[in-house]
């Protein structure tokens, strides 16, 4: 695990996510248990258990009692739709940080708002944030 890539159960949850993306964890397979990936990665094992349990709360995995946890349906996808947003999000900021980095007329929650609802930021305030 990497220090400076943020808190570990986060890392855990995210090479988890990187495997599901890649096919190596295909959709209804058993994800590791968290004592498998606190063994790998010489972590405690509610750390691990951590990173699976925001996977959980994120409808990337679901837990069968009794057997462990495992990829959802539609996990993939969902996944690659979530860090398509993402990355849109983080090219909007850096393009408009870019372009006007001290004016306030194009932001990127104003761009949002209007790519996400249709309507200019005023009128769409308080409806949807997504970046």
């Amino acid at each position: 695990m990497n220090e400076d890539a943020g808190p570990i159960f986060r890392q855990v949850a995210t090479q988890l996510e990187d495997a599901i993306v890649d096919g190596s964890l295909a959709e209804e397979s058993q994800a590791p248990s968290s004592n498998e990936l606190a063994a790998f990665h010489r972590i405690n094992p509610a750390t691990a258990a951590k990173g699976l349990n925001q996977l959980v709360a994120d409808g990337v995995l679901y837990k069968r009692r009794g057997v462990g946890m495992f990829v959802a349906t539609g996990a993939r996808e969902q996944l690659l739709k979530r860090r398509r947003s993402e990355f849109a999000c983080s090219e909007v900021e850096t393009s408009v940080s870019a372009v006007c980095p001290r004016k306030r007329m194009v932001t990127p929650s104003s761009v949002a708002a209007t790519v996400t609802t249709g309507l200019p930021a005023r009128a769409a305030a308080g409806r949807s944030r997504r970046c």
